[in-house]
Parts: structure tokens; C-alpha cells; sequence
């Protein structure tokens, strides 16, 4: 049985964030050390945001937007961008 009293909008590409998801999964892949502290360990928090940022990135940045509120939430640009100024901030720290 389907919802139809929340009609879906059409998908539409967001840009910003499928450009940071691509910037950091190719950083990512080209320079690994991206993903490392200061004594060359891997940061595992900083690891965890930048991926997070990525994910969300590419979810949201192909169209797709989930039905259910919460999903929508940790699914949007906005949850992009959080994740993304909270891997600067840790890349900051070092």
C-alpha cells in the first residue's frame, strides 16, 4: 500500500552536496594522509565525519529524499554540511 497523502516531489540533483561527497571521496582516495593526525595514525573521528559528510553527500546529491522526517533529516544538505564543518573543526584541532 502506498502514501499518497504526502505527494513525492520530483528528484532533483543537489549540486553542492554531490560536488563535496565527489571532493572527498576522491581526496580521499588520491591522499589518504587527508584522513590522518599529525603523528600520520589514522584520526577515526575525523575519518567518521568526512565519510558521514560523503555519504549523506551523495544521497542527497544524486535526489534521492526519504519519506520518513527523520531520515530526511540525517539525509539532507544540511546534515552534508554539519558533517563537513565538524571534519574541518577536527582537522583544525591537529
Amino acid at each position: 500500500m502506498t502514501d499518497t497523502s504526502h505527494p513525492a516531489a520530483p528528484a532533483q540533483m543537489h549540486l553542492p552536496s554531490l560536488f563535496v561527497a565527489l571532493t572527498i571521496m576522491l581526496g580521499g582516495t588520491l591522499y589518504p594522509p587527508l584522513m590522518a593526525d599529525a603523528a600520520g595514525k589514522a584520526d577515526h573521528g575525523l575519518a567518521l565525519a568526512l565519510f558521514l559528510a560523503m555519504s549523506t553527500g551523495l544521497i542527497r546529491g544524486v535526489g534521492f529524499v526519504p519519506r520518513h522526517p527523520v531520515w530526511r533529516i540525517l539525509f539532507s544538505g544540511w546534515a552534508c554540511a554539519l558533517a563537513l564543518a565538524l571534519a574541518m573543526f577536527l582537522k583544525g584541532q591537529h
